[in-house]
C-alpha cells in the first residue's frame, strides 16, 4: 500500500481555509496554520514523514495504544499532541481525517470574529 507522500500532504493541509504554511524552525519543518494558529506541523526523520498534530487528550491515549506509529508529540506538548510516522500501519485516510480532526479543534478554539470569517 502506498503511503502519503510530503506533496500530497501539503496540498491537503493548504486546501483548508485560511490555512498557511512557514518554515520557522528551517526549510525542512513545515508548519501548517489556520490565522495564527498552528494545527500541523511535518519534516521528515531519517528518511520517515513525521507528522504532529493537536489532538484530544483522550484521543490520543487511544490511538497511540492503537497504533505503534503514533507517539505523543515530538517536540510538543505531549498531552494534545501526537507524531504520526507515517507508514503502511495507519491508512491515508485515518491520517487525513486526524488532519481534519486537529484543523477543526484548533477552529473550535478561534474568537468568534475569526470563526466568522471562515464561513464567508
Amino acid at each position: 500500500m502506498s503511503q502519503l507522500n510530503q506533496n500530497q500532504l501539503d496540498k491537503y493541509m493548504l486546501k483548508k481555509l485560511q490555512s498557511s504554511v512557514s518554515e520557522p524552525f528551517g526549510p525542512d519543518c513545515y508548519v501548517y496554520k489556520v490565522f495564527d494558529k498552528m494545527f500541523a506541523l511535518f519534516g521528515t526523520k531519517k528518511d520517515e514523514i513525521w507528522l504532529n498534530l493537536k489532538i484530544d487528550p483522550d484521543d490520543s491515549i487511544c490511538l497511540q495504544s492503537e497504533f505503534e506509529c503514533i507517539i505523543p508529540g515530538y517536540h510538543m506538548n505531549k498531552k494534545h499532541w501526537i507524531t504520526i510516522i507515517i507508514c503502511d500501519e495507519i491508512s491515508k485516510e485515518t491520517v487525513l481525517e486526524l488532519i481534519d480532526d486537529s484543523y477543526d479543534l484548533i477552529v473550535s478554539k478561534l474568537p468568534k470574529k475569526k470563526k466568522n470569517q471562515l464561513l464567508t
